[in-house]
């Protein structure tokens, strides 16, 4: 029988709350997805879910959130994917936003890294906020969601399936009980019951290089950018890294010798020890603190070859470990629930095909073996993994010191928003080609900035978006193809930007102002131009002028409706 510990987490910083957990006596109704895992990327992926009006049981084997900080960065795309679940402005008033990062060798600074800044960002570059507070702020929002049942203190222990469905049985602390449910995703985590129990096997590298995380509650007059320092004299060789957390706490990631057993590390002597050695290497000898939560980690790069197998589908940690270096694991975690959210809810809702969901494995391991890739070169970096390797990152440490021209291999390559610009589903015959300016398709919408805490992110919702660049009513062909879309179950939401003030453009859901063609000149349009994007915000069409024709193409495309799709 399931006992999850009841004990509140000792923090720090954060209240933690037990959850009463949840048993059923009689096998409970059958529902359209259960998502087992109720770390950040299976509640996100619930909220999305619910958004497009799928009700969705989340399967969470504690009864708290998870214990320590864990993720603590977290970027401008994931802040969007945020706030398309609603807890967006939760996470700005806690979190501590920054743009830089800084790289010391011998004490020097040898590089300095600054994200670029857009005036049309509602959000920073990145943020600082400890998962645990972040999950806090998740379950609220389950909380206020009728659609998604969040389930504590419910283990999963098997798992089979047919072409109709997947049946599920659950440990809790009242006993076990089955549930059926005609979808799966598997967001458990990189020791995933549901990958195991389907025997699947990752691929890619794993790194001898581990690293301890310690949280620790320090006051240190240092503003929130990234602290890297490379070979220090008392961790000769080795990396060390420092965030600036909120309330007070400190991220410190120091690897480890390779000789070195875990036991040994996380020994509160030895952890103190090697706290104050960093310490006094900035000149901070003497400073109290206090250990908060500490913990080992080793650095991965590793994916599942395809995410979707029968009716179950992976995500996150469950699908793929990255390595922690430029903020990879969870920011590519949210990638996959917004992704996944949108076709899961398109098929169960039975608006799209099935086929729809292999577009899913495409977009995302793609995107996961890109950033292996660069993630790769980042580790090699930080944790050389042979001999040759560290002679190359010795020299270029050495030549730091007085040659700028090496100092940008210290780049960390951060976590970005991945461009589907090779998925199945974009649009055969649009102006893509045509058209050399603006977002390519692929990409992530440009946010854009309308006024006083007014963006075009604030109003997208649930839906494919038709960005329309005219004053013109909407062709009535067009409006008709919308129709139609609507009909079938596909959302269309269509905005339309105009240059002078207007009532409203008819045929348009929205309206927005666009006098000194800041729009236009942010998407590389014309007047009579016209994107589309799908529910993710990634654009899957473009054109200078818009057909009911090539819509109902670049629809039929992005819904897996068309024979070209089909064959993808």
């Amino acid at each position: 029988m399931h006992q999850p510990d009841i004990t509140p987490r000792a923090s720090l910083y954060y209240t933690y709350r037990v959850h009463p957990h949840f048993f059923s006596a009689t096998e409970p109704s059958r529902v359209p997805v259960t998502i087992v895992g109720g770390g950040p990327i299976g509640m996100v992926t619930a909220l999305a879910l619910a958004r497009h009006g799928v009700r969705c049981v989340v399967l969470q084997a504690e009864q708290q959130v998870s214990e320590g900080s864990r993720a603590i960065v977290f970027t401008k795309r994931s802040q969007e994917i945020l706030q398309h679940v609603g807890v967006a402005d939760a996470v700005c008033a806690k979190g501590l936003p920054w743009r830089c990062g800084n790289s010391y060798y011998r004490g020097q600074r040898v590089f300095r890294m600054e994200s670029p800044v857009d005036e049309d960002d509602r959000f920073a570059p990145l943020i600082n906020l400890q998962q645990n507070v972040l999950e806090g702020f998740l379950v609220d929002a389950i909380e206020r969601e009728p659609l998604v049942e969040l389930r504590w203190g419910n283990k999963l222990m098997g798992v089979t399936q047919d072409d109709n469905g997947v049946m599920l049985d659950i440990d809790t602390p009242d006993g076990t009980y089955r549930q059926a449910t005609d979808w799966l995703v598997a967001a458990d985590g990189a020791r995933s019951t549901v990958r195991s129990a389907l025997g699947l096997r990752f691929e890619g590298n794993s790194y001898e290089g581990r690293f301890v995380i310690a949280d620790i509650r320090i006051d240190l007059d240092l503003p929130t950018e990234r602290l890297a320092y490379f070979a220090p004299e008392w961790n000769p060789g080795n990396t060390v890294l420092m965030h600036r957390e909120p309330d007070g706490i400190w991220r410190v990631d120091y690897q480890l010798p390779a000789d070195e057993d875990v036991e040994h590390a996380l020994k509160p002597e030895t952890i103190r020890e090697r706290i104050d050695a960093q310490l006094a290497m900035m000149g901070l000898a003497g400073k109290t603190w206090e250990l908060d939560w500490c913990s080992v980690y080793s650095a991965r790069a590793l994916t599942l070859p395809d995410y979707v197998h029968g009716r179950i589908l992976f995500a996150g940690d469950a699908a793929h470990l990255l390595p922690i270096f430029g903020v990879r694991g969870a920011n590519t975690g949210f990638q996959d629930a917004i992704d996944l959210a949108w076709k899961l809810a398109a098929v169960a809702r039975r608006a799209a095909p099935e086929a729809l969901l292999r577009s899913y494995t495409h977009d995302r391991v793609g995107a996961a073996r890109e950033i292996i890739e660069e993630a790769g070169k980042s580790t090699r970096f930080m944790t050389p993994p042979t001999h040759g390797h560290r002679l190359l990152r010795d020299a270029t440490l050495a030549l730091s010191i007085d040659h700028a021209f090496v100092r940008p291999l210290f780049h960390w390559r951060t976590s970005r928003a991945h461009d589907y610009r090779h998925s199945p589903l974009n649009s055969p015959d649009d102006d893509n080609a045509r058209m050399h300016a603006g977002p390519v398709v692929g990409a992530p919408l440009p946010n854009l900035r309308l006024g006083e805490n007014d963006y075009l992110y604030d109003h997208l919702g649930a839906a494919f978006h038709l960005l329309s660049f005219s004053d013109s009513p909407l062709n009535a062909a067009v409006q008709d193809e919308i129709a139609k879309w609507r009909a079938r179950g596909i959302a269309v939401t269509v905005i339309a930007f105009a240059p002078t003030r207007h009532a409203g453009v008819p045929g348009a859901d929205l309206t927005l102002y666009d006098a000194t063609d800041r729009a236009l000149q942010k998407y590389g349009a014309t007047w009579g131009s016209a994107y589309l994007a799908r529910p993710d915000h990634h654009i899957c069409a473009r054109w200078q002028t818009l057909d009911a024709d090539r819509l109902a193409t670049a629809l039929a495309q992005a819904t897996s409706h068309s024979a070209r799709a089909f064959q993808e």
